[in-house]
């Protein structure tokens, strides 16, 4: 493995003693940075060309947490972090730094950032509502961390909120719009079963009411095949007794108010006698 493999697999930046412990001498190093292979970031920090977080945080003596982590460890999130938040044994008030004080829980033997741990509890203390649902919801998906781990570090008057972040958490989400349509839908008021499976359409993401099929279809719903098939549900779906909607992106991230308010519509016309439907309008 070259330097360049070792600082990717690990973040993007590592410490001279880090790299030295693998095997990279003084001269080996000193070679990858004088090719540009590799930046010396301060003395005794290197990484490689380009990788932001990781070179800001470990020049500012300190390891990526929260939002900033999240690319690190693959979570699901609602945005790029406007500002670097960190941890450092000694804080100091730096520009566009949100430092998070000492670990509470082991550090990552390699990365650059926290253990998961603590990336979510401060996730949960830092970060609105739903932005740090979504980082929680998928390391509990994955299994990198149980939810009851977190509830037990989040005792006390002062950990409400969070607590009422982690009982957001569902046992299971494909998709970061799952996580989010199934807030919105709930606090709503609106009767919903996830990841149903109707006859000869398959399993839906959300069944509302026991009438209504909604979908929220990510990007990969865009490939023609996805479209043809998503149709073919679709149809399926109606044949079957069902009324079905469908919702993107943007429809569950930047409108769920006129989101929720379409369901509600729908369901609302669908109730009526029939014959007090009128027109083609939903009031």
């Amino acid at each position: 493995m070259d330097i360049c493999d070792y600082l990717a697999r690990r973040g993007g930046a590592a410490r001279s003693l880090e790299l030295h412990k693998a095997g990279f001498t003084r001269t080996k190093v000193g070679r990858a940075v004088a090719l540009g292979l590799v930046l010396k970031i301060r003395r005794g920090v290197y990484s490689l060309p380009g990788d932001k977080r990781a070179v800001r945080a470990l020049a500012a003596g300190g390891r990526l947490t929260c939002l900033s982590a999240a690319p690190i460890y693959d979570l699901w999130t609602l945005g790029d972090p406007a500002v670097l938040h960190v941890s450092r044994s000694h804080p100091v008030h730096t520009p566009g730094v949100i430092d998070h004080g000492r670990p509470k829980h082991p550090r990552h033997s390699w990365l650059p950032a926290l253990g998961l741990a603590d990336v979510l509890l401060h996730a949960l203390h830092c970060l609105p509502e739903l932005e740090a649902l979504v980082m929680v919801q998928s390391a509990v998906g994955r299994g990198d961390i149980a939810l009851d781990f977190l509830y037990g570090r989040c005792q006390g008057r002062r950990n409400g909120r969070t607590r009422s972040v982690l009982d957001l958490v569902i046992p299971r989400a494909d998709s970061v719009l799952e996580v989010l349509a199934n807030v919105h839908f709930a606090r709503a008021g609106l009767r919903l079963r996830r990841h149903v499976y109707i006859a000869g359409v398959g399993e839906v993401d959300f069944l509302v009411e026991e009438c209504l099929v909604v979908e929220t279809d990510g990007s990969t719903h865009f490939e023609p095949k996805s479209v043809k098939r998503d149709q073919r549900r679709n149809n399926q779906s109606i044949i079957g007794g069902y009324l079905v909607l469908r919702y993107y992106y943007d429809d569950v991230i930047h409108r769920p108010d006129a989101m929720v308010a379409e369901v509600q519509a729908v369901l609302r016309r669908w109730r009526r006698p029939t014959n007090n439907r009128d027109g083609n309008t939903f009031a």
